[in-house]
């Protein structure tokens, strides 16, 4: 909770920082070269995404996966001058989690049981963030240099994050590449389950024997990220463009979830009520390397109708391999409304790591029971309409309304969760 005031704190002092900035460079600015950006923009921005599910790793691989999360974000780009623009990025996703209400069961009604939820603090958090990044564009507007920083707090986790990117335009800006890099400095303040926890003691604990856990508490609570991205676009034709990235990812220190649950097969049973207790949590390797790679194609098939497509492939040594393959079909209905119909489709395969609950011995080194590491394929569908008026005829205050756009999506995967999300944005200009 500290980290989240200091960030708020942080977070308003920089705003009202950058605010009187800008409004010095624009009334000592008396040039007329066309600027990158000729006006500030305002994004407000929502989602609300709700799941439910039946494979909670909190509770081993088995057990309620409701959840619902409500995220709303101000996004604010400000020309400095002609070359250069600020943007801020700010931030904050409240959840409710019956899932992770289970990290302490004990504290909610009278039966405990995986597939209810605790009426615990531990089923709700907020998660505050501010991600500023300055961009500058070279005189002829083919270099364009940019830095980012990040900054987000919720109650078990802490990160911090910098980095930069360099992008060049060749061909009469025809041919685009850009080179970009990221550092993030996480750390955990970790959440065990209750039953794993120092001095825990309950006499309604069922089972054959004496309750025994191999838990100990992880020394290191670091993890770090850094990664690489190399990104190639190429207009093709006045109808076709294409694009080609890829990612070189590195992580490394406390990789496991403090508080997802596994249940080995060689260990006896022992329950509270419904709830079976932990024998560990889960423990994964401390480093991992993942590489993206990927593209996209959009075709203009008239004045009406966009096809855009997209694929990427997935791999890392922890045994994964995956597909992502979408399209989206942007449909003009009029001269301000369009509307967004899309498909995704994704599949992996399983960690090497992953067990269901109560297939993993307590001799193995590394083992999990989080799906989200499991063998599965997932369809998303959405739809989406957007409004855009180049006149800003609509105002609010001094800014004019340049576009709304809503979306839905819907999520289906093949071990049983399902979830869908809605979003709004809106962008509003400046005089």
């Amino acid at each position: 909770m500290y980290f989240q005031a200091q960030n708020v704190k942080h977070s308003i002092f920089l705003l009202s920082f950058l605010m009187v900035s800008i409004m010095w460079s624009q009334q000592s600015d008396t040039s007329y070269k066309k600027r990158v950006l000729e006006a500030s923009e305002v994004d407000i921005l929502f989602s609300y995404y709700d799941q439910d599910g039946q494979n909670a790793a909190v509770t081993g691989g088995e057990g309620t996966e409701e959840l619902t999360d409500a995220t709303s974000s101000i996004v604010l780009r400000m020309p400095m001058n002609e070359d250069d623009i600020l943007t801020v990025d700010v931030g904050l996703s409240a959840y409710t989690s019956a899932s992770s209400s289970n990290v302490n069961p004990l504290d909610g009604g009278l039966l405990v049981s995986p597939f209810d939820a605790s009426s615990g603090e531990s089923r709700k958090d907020v998660l505050v963030y501010i991600n500023p990044s300055y961009q500058h564009s070279s005189e002829d507007r083919n270099s364009i240099w940019s830095v980012n920083g990040y900054v987000s707090s919720e109650y078990d986790y802490f990160s911090i994050g910098f980095g930069g990117s360099f992008t060049k335009l060749f061909n009469e800006r025809n041919t685009e590449v850009t080179l970009s890099a990221n550092v993030f400095l996480d750390k955990w303040n970790s959440q065990y389950p209750i039953e794993l926890r120092e001095g825990f003691f309950d006499d309604r604990i069922s089972g054959n024997g004496t309750y025994s856990p191999i838990f100990s508490e992880f020394e290191d609570e670091n993890r770090n990220s850094y990664s690489i991205s190399l990104g190639f676009s190429q207009i093709l034709s006045r109808k076709l463009q294409g694009a080609l990235f890829m990612d070189l990812v590195s992580q490394n220190g406390l990789l496991s979830t403090p508080f997802q649950r596994v249940y080995f097969s060689d260990f006896e049973d022992f329950y509270i009520d419904d709830f079976q207790l932990a024998d560990n949590v889960e423990q994964l390797p401390d480093s991992r390397f993942k590489i993206p790679v990927g593209g996209r194609l959009n075709y203009y098939l008239n004045d009406l109708i966009v096809l855009r497509s997209y694929y990427r492939f997935y791999w890392d040594n922890w045994g994964i391999r995956s597909h992502t393959a979408s399209l989206e079909v942007p449909i003009k209905l009029t001269d301000k409304f369009t509307l967004y119909p899309t498909y995704r489709y994704y599949t992996q395969t399983a960690a090497d790591y992953f067990y269901a609950k109560e297939q993993a011995l307590s001799t193995f080194v590394h083992y999990t029971s989080d799906y989200d590491l499991s063998k599965y394929n997932a369809h998303q569908y959405g739809v989406g309409v957007r409004y855009k008026d180049i006149f800003t005829s609509a105002r609010v205050f001094n800014f004019g309304l340049k576009a709304i756009d809503l979306r839905f999506g819907q999520y289906e995967r093949s071990d049983g969760l399902n979830a869908f999300i809605i979003t709004l944005g809106t962008t509003f200009v400046g005089n």
